[in-house]
Protein backbone atom coordinates (compact mmCIF):
# COMPACT_ATOMS: atom_id res chain seq x y z
CA UNK A 1 0.00 0.00 0.00
CA UNK A 2 2.85 2.51 0.89
CA UNK A 3 3.85 2.77 -3.12
CA UNK A 4 0.53 2.53 -4.06
CA UNK A 5 -1.66 5.96 -5.14
CA UNK A 6 -3.71 7.65 -2.25
CA UNK A 7 -6.09 10.91 -2.18
CA UNK A 8 -5.58 13.10 -0.07
CA UNK A 9 -8.92 15.54 -0.74
CA UNK A 10 -9.07 16.87 -3.75
CA UNK A 11 -5.58 15.97 -4.82
CA UNK A 12 -4.50 12.23 -6.34
CA UNK A 13 -0.86 11.40 -4.34
CA UNK A 14 1.34 9.09 -6.63
CA UNK A 15 1.62 6.84 -3.54
CA UNK A 16 1.90 7.55 0.07
CA UNK A 17 4.97 9.42 0.92
CA UNK A 18 5.71 12.74 1.98
CA UNK A 19 8.62 14.57 2.22
CA UNK A 20 8.88 15.93 5.76
CA UNK A 21 9.34 19.50 6.29
CA UNK A 22 13.22 20.13 6.64
CA UNK A 23 15.17 23.76 7.42
CA UNK A 24 17.46 24.35 4.66
CA UNK A 25 18.86 27.45 5.24
CA UNK A 26 19.48 28.41 1.29
CA UNK A 27 16.87 31.79 0.67
CA UNK A 28 18.88 34.81 1.52
CA UNK A 29 16.33 38.10 2.42
CA UNK A 30 13.67 35.26 2.67
CA UNK A 31 13.44 34.71 -1.00
CA UNK A 32 13.55 30.98 -2.83
CA UNK A 33 16.18 30.94 -5.33
CA UNK A 34 16.84 28.60 -8.43
CA UNK A 35 18.53 26.18 -6.95
CA UNK A 36 15.90 25.76 -4.28
CA UNK A 37 12.82 25.08 -6.71
CA UNK A 38 15.48 22.59 -8.70
CA UNK A 39 15.75 21.26 -4.97
CA UNK A 40 12.13 20.49 -4.69
CA UNK A 41 11.77 19.30 -8.48
CA UNK A 42 14.08 16.53 -8.04
CA UNK A 43 11.82 15.49 -5.32
CA UNK A 44 9.11 15.42 -7.22
CA UNK A 45 10.49 14.10 -10.51
CA UNK A 46 12.24 11.17 -7.36
CA UNK A 47 7.93 10.41 -7.22
CA UNK A 48 7.70 11.66 -3.57
CA UNK A 49 4.03 11.86 -2.87
CA UNK A 50 3.41 14.78 -1.36
CA UNK A 51 5.85 17.30 -0.50
CA UNK A 52 5.61 19.68 2.31
CA UNK A 53 8.37 22.41 2.49
CA UNK A 54 10.34 23.59 4.55
CA UNK A 55 9.30 25.98 7.56
CA UNK A 56 8.28 29.22 6.04
CA UNK A 57 8.48 32.13 8.28
CA UNK A 58 4.73 33.63 8.55
CA UNK A 59 4.57 37.46 8.12
CA UNK A 60 5.16 38.58 11.73
CA UNK A 61 7.62 40.65 12.78
CA UNK A 62 8.86 38.32 15.68
CA UNK A 63 8.93 34.75 13.55
CA UNK A 64 12.56 34.74 12.55
CA UNK A 65 15.54 32.51 13.99
CA UNK A 66 17.66 31.59 11.64
CA UNK A 67 19.48 33.18 8.93
CA UNK A 68 18.25 32.59 5.46
CA UNK A 69 14.77 31.11 6.07
CA UNK A 70 12.01 31.59 3.36
CA UNK A 71 9.28 33.80 3.78
CA UNK A 72 6.52 35.33 2.14
CA UNK A 73 6.60 39.11 3.00
CA UNK A 74 7.74 40.32 -0.12
CA UNK A 75 7.02 40.40 -3.79
CA UNK A 76 10.62 38.69 -4.68
CA UNK A 77 9.38 36.04 -1.88
CA UNK A 78 5.96 35.50 -3.55
CA UNK A 79 7.22 35.08 -6.86
CA UNK A 80 10.37 32.69 -5.90
CA UNK A 81 7.80 30.38 -4.28
CA UNK A 82 5.52 30.60 -7.09
CA UNK A 83 8.43 28.79 -9.55
CA UNK A 84 9.08 25.65 -6.55
CA UNK A 85 5.44 25.34 -6.74
CA UNK A 86 5.43 25.32 -10.73
CA UNK A 87 8.80 23.46 -10.68
CA UNK A 88 6.72 20.98 -8.43
CA UNK A 89 3.73 20.41 -10.70
CA UNK A 90 5.71 20.04 -14.30
CA UNK A 91 6.82 16.81 -12.35
CA UNK A 92 3.78 15.84 -11.09
CA UNK A 93 4.30 16.90 -7.87
CA UNK A 94 1.67 17.98 -5.14
CA UNK A 95 3.06 20.55 -2.58
CA UNK A 96 2.19 22.22 0.94
CA UNK A 97 3.65 24.86 2.29
CA UNK A 98 4.57 24.59 6.05
CA UNK A 99 3.67 27.84 8.38
CA UNK A 100 6.52 28.21 11.02
CA UNK A 101 6.49 30.82 13.53
CA UNK A 102 9.84 30.23 15.88
CA UNK A 103 8.76 31.93 18.91
CA UNK A 104 11.23 31.67 21.99
CA UNK A 105 13.88 30.20 19.55
CA UNK A 106 14.45 33.95 17.74
CA UNK A 107 16.93 36.07 19.47
CA UNK A 108 17.39 39.86 19.70
CA UNK A 109 19.28 41.25 16.38
CA UNK A 110 17.26 38.67 13.88
CA UNK A 111 15.74 40.45 11.18
CA UNK A 112 13.54 41.86 9.39
CA UNK A 113 13.60 43.72 13.03
CA UNK A 114 16.27 43.33 15.36
CA UNK A 115 15.02 45.38 18.39
CA UNK A 116 11.61 42.83 18.12
CA UNK A 117 12.40 39.72 21.21
CA UNK A 118 11.20 35.84 20.66
CA UNK A 119 7.62 35.82 21.42
CA UNK A 120 6.22 33.08 23.44
CA UNK A 121 3.04 32.95 25.30
CA UNK A 122 4.33 33.79 29.45
CA UNK A 123 7.67 35.08 28.09
CA UNK A 124 9.56 31.41 29.21
CA UNK A 125 11.12 29.58 26.17
CA UNK A 126 11.70 26.38 28.73
CA UNK A 127 10.18 25.72 32.73
CA UNK A 128 11.36 28.49 34.60
CA UNK A 129 13.33 30.48 31.97
CA UNK A 130 11.67 33.39 31.19
CA UNK A 131 13.73 35.63 28.53
CA UNK A 132 11.57 36.37 25.73
CA UNK A 133 8.17 39.04 25.47
CA UNK A 134 5.20 37.65 27.31
CA UNK A 135 2.72 37.83 24.20
CA UNK A 136 -0.28 40.11 24.92
CA UNK A 137 -3.98 39.78 23.41
CA UNK A 138 -3.22 42.16 20.36
CA UNK A 139 -0.14 40.16 20.07
CA UNK A 140 -1.87 36.62 19.64
CA UNK A 141 -4.74 38.79 17.56
CA UNK A 142 -1.92 40.04 15.38
CA UNK A 143 -0.15 36.07 14.78
CA UNK A 144 -3.49 34.90 14.35
CA UNK A 145 -3.92 37.15 11.38
CA UNK A 146 -0.25 36.53 9.68
CA UNK A 147 -1.38 33.23 9.53
CA UNK A 148 -4.25 33.44 7.38
CA UNK A 149 -3.10 36.02 5.33
CA UNK A 150 0.33 34.08 4.70
CA UNK A 151 -2.45 30.88 3.88
CA UNK A 152 -4.17 32.90 1.11
CA UNK A 153 -1.11 34.12 -0.52
CA UNK A 154 -0.20 30.09 -0.36
CA UNK A 155 -3.30 29.11 -1.58
CA UNK A 156 -2.88 32.16 -4.83
CA UNK A 157 0.42 30.98 -5.27
CA UNK A 158 -0.73 27.34 -6.15
CA UNK A 159 -0.13 25.36 -3.26
CA UNK A 160 -2.35 22.33 -2.64
CA UNK A 161 -2.73 23.79 1.05
CA UNK A 162 -0.49 24.34 4.55
CA UNK A 163 0.65 22.87 7.56
CA UNK A 164 0.58 25.07 10.45
CA UNK A 165 3.98 24.03 12.55
CA UNK A 166 2.82 23.37 16.11
CA UNK A 167 5.72 21.21 17.10
CA UNK A 168 9.23 21.40 18.66
CA UNK A 169 8.90 24.05 21.01
CA UNK A 170 8.65 26.56 18.48
CA UNK A 171 5.52 29.00 19.62
CA UNK A 172 2.30 27.03 18.87
CA UNK A 173 3.68 24.19 20.94
CA UNK A 174 5.02 26.84 23.30
CA UNK A 175 1.70 27.13 23.98
CA UNK A 176 0.44 23.77 23.91
CA UNK A 177 2.84 22.78 26.83
CA UNK A 178 2.64 23.46 30.52
CA UNK A 179 5.76 24.11 30.88
CA UNK A 180 6.19 26.93 29.05
CA UNK A 181 2.23 28.09 28.72
CA UNK A 182 1.53 29.68 32.73
CA UNK A 183 -1.43 32.14 31.32
CA UNK A 184 -4.24 32.75 33.39
CA UNK A 185 -6.51 33.78 30.61
CA UNK A 186 -8.58 31.95 28.23
CA UNK A 187 -4.79 30.86 26.51
CA UNK A 188 -3.52 29.40 29.71
CA UNK A 189 -4.66 26.71 32.63
CA UNK A 190 -6.37 23.92 31.01
CA UNK A 191 -5.70 22.04 27.83
CA UNK A 192 -7.83 23.02 26.41
CA UNK A 193 -7.13 26.53 26.85
CA UNK A 194 -3.61 25.97 26.10
CA UNK A 195 -4.56 24.06 22.60
CA UNK A 196 -7.05 27.69 21.89
CA UNK A 197 -4.27 29.52 20.20
CA UNK A 198 -3.84 26.81 17.22
CA UNK A 199 -7.30 26.63 17.09
CA UNK A 200 -7.86 30.17 16.39
CA UNK A 201 -5.56 29.82 13.87
CA UNK A 202 -6.95 26.95 12.10
CA UNK A 203 -10.40 28.87 12.22
CA UNK A 204 -8.95 32.06 10.97
CA UNK A 205 -7.19 30.19 7.71
CA UNK A 206 -10.41 27.94 7.37
CA UNK A 207 -11.94 31.29 7.21
CA UNK A 208 -9.66 32.98 4.01
CA UNK A 209 -9.11 29.90 2.03
CA UNK A 210 -11.52 27.37 -0.23
CA UNK A 211 -13.11 24.46 0.99
CA UNK A 212 -10.79 22.87 -1.27
CA UNK A 213 -7.72 23.99 0.43
CA UNK A 214 -5.56 21.30 2.41
CA UNK A 215 -5.07 22.58 6.10
CA UNK A 216 -2.79 20.49 8.09
CA UNK A 217 -0.81 20.42 11.22
CA UNK A 218 2.28 19.04 12.58
CA UNK A 219 2.80 18.45 16.36
CA UNK A 220 5.33 16.48 18.46
CA UNK A 221 5.43 15.53 22.40
CA UNK A 222 9.34 16.46 21.99
CA UNK A 223 10.97 19.51 21.95
CA UNK A 224 14.51 20.39 20.75
CA UNK A 225 15.67 20.99 24.38
CA UNK A 226 13.82 18.50 25.96
CA UNK A 227 13.33 15.14 23.99
CA UNK A 228 11.62 13.79 27.26
CA UNK A 229 8.70 16.63 27.34
CA UNK A 230 5.21 15.70 27.24
CA UNK A 231 1.94 17.19 25.69
CA UNK A 232 -0.35 14.22 27.30
CA UNK A 233 0.54 11.46 29.15
CA UNK A 234 -2.22 9.57 27.92
CA UNK A 235 -4.41 8.52 25.20
CA UNK A 236 -7.71 10.97 27.41
CA UNK A 237 -5.00 14.00 27.38
CA UNK A 238 -3.66 13.95 23.75
CA UNK A 239 -7.77 13.74 22.52
CA UNK A 240 -8.06 16.95 24.87
CA UNK A 241 -5.12 18.77 22.51
CA UNK A 242 -5.76 17.85 19.15
CA UNK A 243 -9.79 17.14 18.76
CA UNK A 244 -10.47 21.64 19.20
CA UNK A 245 -7.90 22.23 16.12
CA UNK A 246 -9.53 18.96 14.23
CA UNK A 247 -13.13 20.35 15.00
CA UNK A 248 -11.66 23.71 13.59
CA UNK A 249 -11.54 22.20 10.10
CA UNK A 250 -8.21 20.71 9.86
CA UNK A 251 -7.84 17.96 7.05
CA UNK A 252 -4.97 16.26 8.51
CA UNK A 253 -2.72 15.78 11.32
CA UNK A 254 1.02 15.39 11.12
CA UNK A 255 2.33 13.21 14.67
CA UNK A 256 6.42 14.03 14.68
CA UNK A 257 7.52 11.50 16.95
CA UNK A 258 11.74 11.11 17.27
CA UNK A 259 11.61 7.08 16.82
CA UNK A 260 8.64 6.74 14.73
CA UNK A 261 9.05 2.82 16.10
CA UNK A 262 8.67 3.62 19.20
CA UNK A 263 5.36 2.77 21.87
CA UNK A 264 4.07 6.40 23.52
CA UNK A 265 1.65 5.35 26.06
CA UNK A 266 2.20 2.91 28.74
CA UNK A 267 0.30 -0.32 28.37
CA UNK A 268 0.67 0.33 24.57
CA UNK A 269 2.68 -0.86 21.61
CA UNK A 270 1.04 2.03 19.71
CA UNK A 271 3.26 4.98 18.57
CA UNK A 272 2.07 8.66 18.46
CA UNK A 273 0.72 8.55 15.21
CA UNK A 274 -1.61 5.46 15.86
CA UNK A 275 -3.12 7.01 18.58
CA UNK A 276 -3.47 10.54 16.84
CA UNK A 277 -5.60 8.45 14.35
CA UNK A 278 -7.43 6.30 16.30
CA UNK A 279 -8.27 9.92 18.21
CA UNK A 280 -9.31 12.18 15.51
CA UNK A 281 -10.69 9.86 13.03
CA UNK A 282 -8.59 12.50 10.05
CA UNK A 283 -5.84 11.81 8.20
CA UNK A 284 -2.37 11.19 9.77
CA UNK A 285 0.99 11.36 8.90
CA UNK A 286 3.67 9.68 10.70
CA UNK A 287 7.07 11.03 11.09
CA UNK A 288 10.01 9.85 12.98
CA UNK A 289 14.23 8.55 11.67
CA UNK A 290 12.34 6.33 8.70
CA UNK A 291 14.78 4.69 6.44
CA UNK A 292 17.46 5.42 8.58
CA UNK A 293 19.76 3.36 11.14
CA UNK A 294 20.17 5.89 14.02
CA UNK A 295 17.40 8.51 15.07
CA UNK A 296 17.60 12.33 15.12
CA UNK A 297 19.43 13.75 17.80
CA UNK A 298 21.64 16.24 16.21
CA UNK A 299 21.08 17.07 12.04
CA UNK A 300 24.48 17.12 11.57
CA UNK A 301 25.18 13.43 12.38
CA UNK A 302 25.63 10.94 9.83
CA UNK A 303 23.15 8.01 9.38
CA UNK A 304 23.13 4.93 7.17
CA UNK A 305 19.82 3.88 5.11
CA UNK A 306 18.23 0.40 6.24
CA UNK A 307 14.54 -1.13 6.19
CA UNK A 308 11.27 0.60 5.81
CA UNK A 309 9.23 -2.93 6.74
CA UNK A 310 7.96 -0.93 9.93
CA UNK A 311 6.26 1.79 7.88
CA UNK A 312 5.28 -0.52 5.28
CA UNK A 313 3.56 -2.89 7.94
CA UNK A 314 1.67 0.16 9.65
CA UNK A 315 0.29 1.78 6.59
CA UNK A 316 -0.92 -1.88 5.40
CA UNK A 317 -2.48 -2.18 8.43
CA UNK A 318 -4.49 1.43 7.99
CA UNK A 319 -2.39 2.42 11.50
CA UNK A 320 -2.27 5.86 9.93
CA UNK A 321 -2.43 6.71 5.80
CA UNK A 322 0.81 8.56 5.38
CA UNK A 323 4.54 8.72 6.82
CA UNK A 324 6.90 11.08 6.44
CA UNK A 325 10.43 10.79 5.15
CA UNK A 326 13.32 13.91 6.04
CA UNK A 327 17.08 13.12 6.64
CA UNK A 328 16.90 10.47 3.97
CA UNK A 329 15.56 12.61 1.23
CA UNK A 330 17.47 15.04 1.68
CA UNK A 331 20.83 12.75 0.95
CA UNK A 332 18.98 10.83 -1.93
CA UNK A 333 16.46 12.67 -3.85
CA UNK A 334 15.22 9.02 -6.06
CA UNK A 335 14.93 7.45 -2.46
CA UNK A 336 11.09 6.59 -3.48
CA UNK A 337 12.34 4.74 -6.33
CA UNK A 338 15.21 3.12 -5.02
CA UNK A 339 13.13 1.81 -1.94
CA UNK A 340 9.89 1.20 -4.45
CA UNK A 341 12.57 -1.41 -6.63
CA UNK A 342 14.11 -2.78 -3.37
CA UNK A 343 17.61 -1.05 -3.84
CA UNK A 344 18.58 -0.61 -0.39
CA UNK A 345 21.97 -0.90 -1.89
CA UNK A 346 22.21 2.11 -4.18
CA UNK A 347 20.95 4.37 -1.58
CA UNK A 348 22.82 7.41 -0.69
CA UNK A 349 23.72 7.81 3.26
CA UNK A 350 22.85 10.33 4.91
CA UNK A 351 25.90 12.72 6.25
CA UNK A 352 26.11 16.47 7.21
CA UNK A 353 27.81 17.05 3.76
CA UNK A 354 23.83 16.27 2.54
CA UNK A 355 22.89 18.76 4.89
CA UNK A 356 25.17 21.49 3.82
CA UNK A 357 24.74 21.33 -0.54
CA UNK A 358 21.22 21.89 -1.85
CA UNK A 359 20.53 18.84 -4.31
Amino acid sequence: MLFEPYKLKNINLRNRVVMAPMTRNQSPNGIPTEEVAKYYERRAEGEVGLIITEGIEVSHKASSAYPNVPRLDSQKARDGWKKVVSSIKEKDGSVIAQLWHCGGFRKLGMGPDPDVPGYTASGLVKPGKKVAHEMSLDDINETIDAYASDAEFCEELGFDGVEIHGAHGYLIDNFFWEGTNVREDQYGGTIENRSKFVTKIVEAVRSRVSDNFIVGLRFSQWKQHDFNAKLANSPQELEKIILPPVKAGLDYLHSSMRRFWESEFNDSDENLAYWTKKISNIVTIGVGSVGLDTDFIDMMASANSTSIDKAIEDISKDKYELIAVGRALIADPEWVIKMKEGRLEDLIPYTKESLLKLY
